[in-house]
């Protein structure tokens, strides 16, 4: 198996750990939130909006340093 692989597992089981964390989270806030219904709604859409924006910077992030990678091992540094 190479790095790279790895590498493609490992963004795999940290995605499908966020969204299991999303789900959990969404849950416990339908369950013991004191809010409306509608201020339920409006906090969710907030907060699943905020884990996009930082699951996209991540797989950025990671994606970058799988071009530094690359670039280094063809240069052969």
């Amino acid at each position: 198996m190479s790095r790279n692989d790895d590498d493609n597992n490992v963004l795999i089981y940290m995605l499908a750990g966020v969204g299991l964390g999303a789900i959990i989270g969404a849950a416990a806030g339908l369950l013991f939130a004191p809010k409306a219904g509608s201020e339920l709604r409006d906090d969710l859409t907030g907060k699943l909006k905020e884990l996009k924006g930082r699951t996209e910077d991540w797989i950025g992030e990671q994606r970058a340093k799988r071009a530094v990678d690359s670039a280094v091992e063809e240069l052969g540094v």
